[in-house]
């Protein structure tokens, strides 16, 4: 398994099985550039198809029927030149299903003319793509047709014919078994299609699901019986268009070796950012060299197992499944795999390589006033069913396409705009990934349309499972509706939407960044972390600092917390035990701190070391984030960085509830009862992470940002010690503009860290406390020890005289607060709010989740002391003071800016 090269495929080199990639994910398409150096490692790694199938690219869906301008077929035909010098089948699908009305002789004579015109561009392998498409015909296909079915086989066919039997694939409307109506076996769509479909034409399925944790062979038996023909696998594994929150970099897994003599190929659709894809391609690569499935094989075989040493630990320490050390080389195991890709990965991140750009997965629509909700479920299948390749000898040779044939080519693509016989779709921002080598560009497209309005609007089935919500999808701007037409002229409305994509990690734009047909680079000023250079290939790596440089370790570690669909990593799966046992058996340190009596030692020792072993796990991650953002591949960093940085948050913020539990005395039991609300998360270990800490509402507190630019900068959460004082003094000093006297931080923070000191944060970086919350459990009993033990103090410290007329208008304040103190809080609120928290950061803290982090670890240590019921309505505003809108707690939230 360590051999990478794919020269000893035999499974793809003999033309019986495909493999390789679908770029069929809604969103962002890939760029050129990252096209072009996928053919590479494809090449490399022994992979003979791509299929040409992006969602959003505007002219591959909802504008299908436009050609290409001299300048995209420029870019087309360059790619398709070079996947073939890479010994790469290119295949360019349509997804016409949107609303292609299949009776139309100028529908279809649209069809042909598009792939016409890209087979003059040296294309000789092609698909129609009718995923997540309405199934219902228009009344004018059911005059002629029998059934959908038929009506997609008649033009598939025809299209075939038209161009020659190439290599062609087809993606039908039921593409896995739960679409399938009835079922499999019995549907008369699935059976039509095996029957009357061509031969020579490939169909694409993606399993039980569209997204399948397992393919068996015998899934594969039935659906093969039912279309005649070997199926090649469009798998959704590694996709990630549907969760704005997840990543995946797990290997390949869940298909046995055993499938692929019984199929005809398996094109991965991974992730929508090209750089977090090695893991998912490199590990499929292997897989498609095999032929003896490494997790079966090493328990049942002992022929096979009888001189392999199993792994059972990994590096870190950490339990897992039984991992190979050696192994034959035709045998394929999924973490042993993972560690060959890691290896190959890692020189990736030291490639010099320039950002260009974000990268935008699909998000609701909505109204640009109206806040966009945390729905991971809408507008998130990923291009669940878009086809592959298939060999076909009866294509014809393909000459090569040099700038004379584009020449040539001028006056077909002049005419792209001679569509007159056909409504366009309306105004609005469409992406275009052929303009330029580095960038997608997009733009709102300037078209009218006067179309009249239908009755037949396709609106979203409220019953779609949630990895698909995308069924007929209304959020493209070229499928609403249809109304009735003569055959040869099918009037179509559509409506734009789902224009302004949501993007993992926004980025601003300096105005005067260098542009590419339009779009700037993005050049980030962080001098700490990294300076962008233009790329350059035969580059030196920067020599970096040791502590600088990624392992493998870190890239292990990475790979476990973003594994796959239906998995946690090792690593993560530890993250996770461990917090929980620590959380569950808080009461034996807590037990501790509150007596000296010897009793409990051991238990105590094992929490503490447990503890550590929870420290040691966060600083792993910390190191692994720099050292990410220290890496010359800045297009790499910008994949993965919104991810990490999420994970690093949750789990620090995890850690911090660890040392406040260790530290604190009052925690109590009722924290363990689990009666959690459920929350809407995001996906994945971060959601599973964020699910154990206790807190049981409050979305809000979960919404982050991301820094609009990389940046290394670790801050963290922790108790507040006594030795904390003078710096938690001076930043409420400096963020209330005082200088020369402690009577304002007297007044707003001394009594809590001298009275309630267990329940108070500090938020600290590498140069010191920058931040903190002050917390009082309960306000009434505050007051009261104020009102007895502090403020007595404070008015012997100021004395009230003429003096103070000179000081500072706040200082002036504050004094007089001290001899006429007065609790600010009325009795009736106490009673309904009992505790009271005031949160200040300062303003050099840019990382906007660090507020939100401080404030969800108090609430977690206040839950811990009884406080159970409340239900979190509003946080956090610009202004100087916010009162919360909370059932059963009462919060000053303090959040201040120094200008």
């Amino acid at each position: 398994m360590a051999e990478t090269n794919g020269g000893s495929n035999t499974n793809t080199k003999n033309g019986n099985f495909i493999c390789g990639v679908v770029e069929g994910f809604y969103g962002r398409p890939w760029t050129t550039e990252q096209r072009k150096d996928l053919f590479q490692k494809m090449k490399k790694w022994g992979m003979d198809s791509y299929l040409y199938a992006p969602k959003d690219d505007y002219k591959h869906r909802a504008y299908w029927r436009d050609l290409y301008t001299v300048e995209e077929a420029e870019h087309l035909t360059g790619l398709i030149t070079a996947a073939r010098e890479s010994g790469i089948t290119f295949y360019y699908a349509l997804s016409p299903g949107l609303d292609i009305t299949y009776s139309s002789v100028k529908e279809v004579t649209a069809l042909k003319r598009k792939l016409e015109q890209v087979s003059q561009f040296g294309c000789a392998a092609f698909a129609l793509l009718f995923d997540d498409i309405e199934s219902e015909m228009s009344e004018a296909d059911k005059e002629i047709f029998q059934s959908f079915a038929h009506a997609q086989v008649s033009v598939t066919n025809d299209i075939f014919q038209h161009l020659g039997q190439p290599k062609f694939l087809l993606c039908p409307t039921q593409y896995c078994a739960t679409r399938a109506v009835p079922n499999v076996a019995t549907s008369e769509y699935l059976n039509t299609l095996g029957s009357k479909l061509a031969q020579e034409i490939d169909i694409m399925w993606t399993g039980p699901k569209v997204i399948s944790r397992l393919l068996t062979v015998e899934s594969i038996e039935e659906i093969t019986e039912v279309l005649r023909r070997r199926p090649v696998i469009w798998d959704n594994l590694h996709a990630n268009d549907y969760d704005q929150k997840r990543v995946f970099l797990g290997p390949y897994s869940g298909r046995s070796p055993d499938l692929i003599p019984k199929l005809r190929g398996v094109l991965t659709n991974p992730n929508c950012e090209y750089g977090a894809n090695f893991i998912a391609i490199h590990t499929l690569a292997q897989w498609s060299r095999c032929n003896v499935d490494g997790k079966r094989d090493l328990t049942l075989n002992d022929s096979v197992s009888a001189d392999i040493k199993l792994e059972t630990e990994t590096e870190d320490g950490v339990v897992g499944e039984d991992v190979p050390s050696t192994i034959s080389p035709n045998m394929y195991h999924p973490r042993h795999a993972l560690k060959n890709a890691i290896n190959d990965w890692l020189p990736e991140f030291n490639k010099k390589r320039a950002a260009w750009g974000v990268i935008a997965k699909p998000q609701p629509c909505v109204a640009p006033t109206v806040p966009i909700p945390i729905i991971p479920s809408v507008n998130t299948c990923m291009s669940l069913t878009t086809t592959t390749t298939s060999s076909v000898t009866t294509v014809a040779p393909v000459s090569v396409v040099n700038s004379n044939h584009l020449q040539a080519l001028a006056e077909v693509c002049s005419n792209v705009t001679g569509n007159e016989s056909f409504i366009q779709p309306p105004p609005g921002p469409i992406m275009n990934s052929l303009v330029s080598d580095t960038k997608v560009v997009s733009e709102p497209l300037l078209s009218v349309v006067n179309a009249s309005s239908s009755n037949n609007s396709i609106m979203l089935n409220p019953g779609t499972e949630p990895m698909d919500c995308n069924t007929t999808p209304n959020n493209s701007p070229a499928h609403i509706a249809k109304v009735n037409a003569t055959d040869d002229d099918v009037m179509v409305e559509n409506t734009s939407t789902c224009s302004g994509t949501s993007a993992s990690m926004q980025v601003e734009i300096d105005g005067t960044s260098p542009t590419i047909n339009g779009s700037q680079m993005i050049v980030e000023n962080d001098n700490d972390n990294h300076e962008v250079t233009q790329n350059t290939e035969n580059d030196l790596p920067e020599v970096k600092d040791e502590d600088k440089q990624l392992t493998h370790e870190d890239l292990s570690l990475l790979c476990d917390l973003f594994y796959l669909p239906f998995e946690h990593g090792g690593q993560g799966i530890q993250v996770l035990q461990e917090f929980n046992w620590l959380k569950s058996n808080a009461h034996v340190a807590i037990k501790k701190n509150k007596t000296d009596d010897g009793s409990g030692t051991a238990d105590f020792d094992e929490w503490q070391a447990r503890a550590t072993k929870m420290d040691d796990m966060c600083k792993a991650v910390n190191r692994l984030f720099q050292r990410l953002t220290y890496c010359d591949n800045r297009e790499l960093l910008y994949d993965l960085y919104s991810y990490i940085w999420d994970m690093r948050g949750v789990i620090a913020l995890l850690n911090s509830y660890v040392k406040w539990l260790g530290f604190s005395n009052g925690w109590k039991e009722t924290f363990m009862s689990g009666d959690q609300e459920p929350w809407v998360f995001r996906g994945g270990l971060t959601a599973d992470l964020q699910r154990l800490i206790p807190v049981d509402s409050g979305n809000d507190l979960f919404v982050y940002k991301a820094p609009e630019v990389p940046t290394s900068k670790i801050y963290t959460i922790r108790p507040y010690l006594p030795s904390d004082e003078d710096a938690v003094y001076a930043v409420c000093n400096r963020i209330n503009g005082v200088s020369g006297t402690s009577a304002v931080a007297d007044r707003l923070v001394g009594g809590y860290l001298t009275l309630s000191p267990e329940f108070c944060m500090v938020v600290e970086d590498e140069d010191g406390i920058v931040g903190y919350a002050v917390v009082a459990l309960n306000a009434t009993t505050f007051n009261q020890k104020m009102a007895v033990s502090w403020i007595p103090e404070l008015q012997a410290k100021y004395p009230l005289d003429d003096a103070i007329n000179d000081l500072p208008s706040s200082v002036q304040e504050s004094i007089r607060y001290f001899h006429s103190f007065t609790p600010e809080i009325s009795e009736q609120l106490c009673r309904q709010h009992p505790s009271q928290m005031m949160c200040s950061i300062l303003s050099s803290v840019v990382d906007q989740s660090i507020s939100k982090r401080l404030i969800t670890c108090v609430l977690a240590a206040l839950r811990a002391n009884g406080k159970i019921f409340y239900n979190i309505l509003g946080l956090f505003s610009e202004n100087d003071y916010l009162f919360c809108n909370v059932s059963y707690f009462f919060f000053k939230v303090h959040l201040e800016y120094i200008q």
